[in-house]
């Protein structure tokens, strides 16, 4: 039995995952997540922005036949918290984040675990791995490459793909304003400009990124986000590097075709300079991995998270 997890299948809500919910608080900040399954692999799941735990909709129940799997919302996003901004966007550091991520595990008595990640999640996951290596077992993330090498090699076609990149991080009130001034136009212009419009988002998960990205404070929390990751993040990845520490956990890496970070970047080859044994391909999607190619995620999951004694039979 898990400690502090409702075990019992409840009805699907708006978040079309049917794993019950749990709340931690962590220095006054209130995260939010669902946990199910059953096994003794245990995995975490993160989501990208302007998401919410609801992405994994297509994948989680298929990981919950084999896994334990425990969905946070990202603080800023979903239903957790919005903590107030400071002046060095410590608070929406990727450190701050991994550590909220930690103690959502913690709760739950799980000190290691596999990490599954897309996007901003993914970049919050790495720092979980960086600051807290004996916790994460093995990481799988989606469409990214290392937040500083992004940055440091930027070019004129990635920065028309990834425009809101530089468009939140600028001073507030602007970016903030604008977004709250319309939350649904928001959600879906940054969503449905990339490779497939809106037509991979189900209606009812779309709904809920909408009622999520409506909510007081949201509009702050993701122009802050990213204004830490042009920051607190960076000088924390810089520290690493100077330091020569490296991920030592077994990592791949998955990116869309069809998306802007395989096209302007080595993916592979820059987390290779970040870590010490990474894998990794395209798969025939565009950014959004787990809601565009749900099967082939999952089959790279499997294979992946799985001890080689438990993959027979293991089907997407």
């Amino acid at each position: 039995m898990i400690a502090g997890a409702q075990r019992t299948i409840v009805a699907v809500t708006a978040s079309c995952l049917t794993f019950p919910t749990f709340d931690i608080e962590r220095n006054g900040v209130r995260i939010h997540g669902r946990i199910g399954g059953r096994g003794a692999p245990l995995l975490l799941l993160l989501h990208g922005h302007p998401q919410t735990h609801a992405i994994w909709h297509r994948v989680a129940p298929a990981l919950a036949e084999r896994f334990t799997v425990v969905a946070v919302d990202l603080r800023g996003y979903g239903d957790s918290g919005r903590p107030a901004a400071d002046a060095d966007h410590v608070v929406y550091g990727k450190r701050e984040m991994a550590l909220d991520a930690l103690a959502a595990m913690q709760h739950h008595g799980f000190a290691r675990f596999g990490v599954l990640a897309h996007d901003r999640g993914a970049r919050v996951a790495h720092r979980l791995a960086a600051d807290h290596p004996a916790a994460v077992e093995r990481m799988l993330l989606l469409d990214i490459a290392p937040t500083l090498a992004m940055y440091e090699n930027t070019s004129e076609a990635f920065a028309k793909a990834y425009w809101h990149w530089f468009f939140l991080i600028q001073p507030p009130p602007l970016p903030e304003a604008l977004i709250a001034s319309d939350p649904v136009r928001y959600v879906r212009s940054v969503m449905g400009g990339r490779h497939a419009g809106l037509a991979p988002f189900a209606p009812a998960v779309l709904a809920e990124y909408e009622r999520c990205a409506a909510i007081a404070g949201t509009a702050a929390s993701i122009c802050e986000d990213y204004r830490a990751s042009a920051t607190i993040d960076l000088v924390h990845d810089r520290a690493d590097i100077a330091a020569g520490r490296r991920l030592m956990q077994p990592l791949r890496v998955l990116w869309g075709e069809h998306g802007a970070v395989g096209r302007a970047f080595d993916v592979l080859t820059l987390w290779r300079e970040r870590a010490a044994d990474v894998s990794g391909r395209a798969l025939p999607c565009g950014h959004y991995v787990p809601e565009e190619a749900p099967r082939e995620l999952l089959a790279e999951a499997l294979e992946f998270f799985l001890p080689p004694t438990q993959q027979a039979g293991a089907q997407p």
